[in-house]
C-alpha cells in the first residue's frame, strides 16, 4: 500500500485528489497539509511513502520546501503537481530535488501512474514537457527569469498575480523591506521598470500563479 501526503492550499483540490485516490486499491491518503509548515509537521508525525506537493502554496517557498524535505527525508519521493506547463518551472522543482513533475490538467490515470512509478523508485516528468526539457537549447532558448534566485522567482509570480508587497511579506513570513529588495533585484535582472511590465512578462512566459 502506498501512503501519500497531499499538500495543497485549496480544499477543493485536495478533495478532488482524495476522490481520485479512492478509486484505487493500492494507494491511500495518509495525511493532508494546506501550507509549507504543515507539510514538515505532517511528515514528522505521519510516515508516508510519497509527498504530492502543489507548486504554489503559501508559507515556505516550495523550492525551499523540497530541499528541506530532501534534507530530512532524502529517500522520500516528491511529486510536484502544478498549474504551470512551462519546462523552466518544472526544471526548478526537479533541480531542487523533486522526483516527479505533473501539471494539473493531466488525466487522473497519468497521476496514478506517476505516483506508482515514484513509489517504486522511478522518476516521472509530465509527457507534455519532456520534449521541451530534453531538446530545448540550453543557451539560446533559456528565458531571462532563469537567472533569478528561487525567492526572486517566487516574488515575480505573486507580484504578477496582483498581490501587494505587504501581503507577500505576510504570506512568507518576511519583512516588507526584504520583499521590496527581491522585487528591485528581479526587475533589474529582467530589465523591467514597473508593475505593468512585471505582469506582461509573467503572462508572456506563463508564470501567473492562482
Amino acid at each position: 500500500m502506498i501512503g501519500i501526503l497531499i499538500a495543497d492550499d485549496h480544499a477543493i483540490v485536495r478533495g478532488g485528489l482524495r476522490q481520485i485516490i479512492a478509486t484505487t486499491s493500492d494507494i491511500i491518503v495518509a495525511a493532508e497539509a494546506a501550507h509549507g509548515g504543515e507539510v514538515v509537521d505532517r511528515l514528522r508525525s505521519c510516515p508516508v511513502d510519497l509527498l504530492l506537493l502543489d507548486m504554489t502554496m503559501p508559507g515556505i517557498s516550495v523550492v525551499d520546501l523540497i530541499r528541506r524535505v530532501g534534507a530530512e527525508q532524502p529517500s522520500l519521493p516528491v511529486l510536484v503537481l502544478s498549474i504551470h506547463n512551462e519546462a523552466q518551472v518544472a526544471s526548478r522543482a526537479l533541480r531542487a530535488g523533486a522526483t516527479g513533475y505533473l501539471t494539473k490538467d493531466s488525466d487522473p490515470d497519468v497521476l496514478l501512474a506517476a505516483i506508482r512509478k515514484l513509489a517504486d523508485g522511478g522518476r516521472f516528468i509530465d509527457p507534455k514537457l519532456v520534449d521541451a526539457m530534453v531538446f530545448d537549447s540550453p543557451r539560446s532558448d533559456v528565458p531571462p527569469h532563469e537567472v533569478l534566485s528561487d525567492r526572486e522567482f517566487q516574488v515575480l509570480q505573486v507580484l504578477a498575480a496582483g498581490r501587494s508587497i505587504n501581503a507577500i511579506a505576510n504570506a512568507y513570513a518576511l519583512s516588507a523591506k526584504t520583499i521590496s529588495t527581491h522585487k528591485m533585484r528581479l526587475m533589474q535582472k529582467l530589465g523591467l521598470s514597473n508593475n505593468a511590465e512585471v505582469v506582461r512578462y509573467a503572462i508572456r512566459h506563463g508564470l501567473i500563479v492562482e
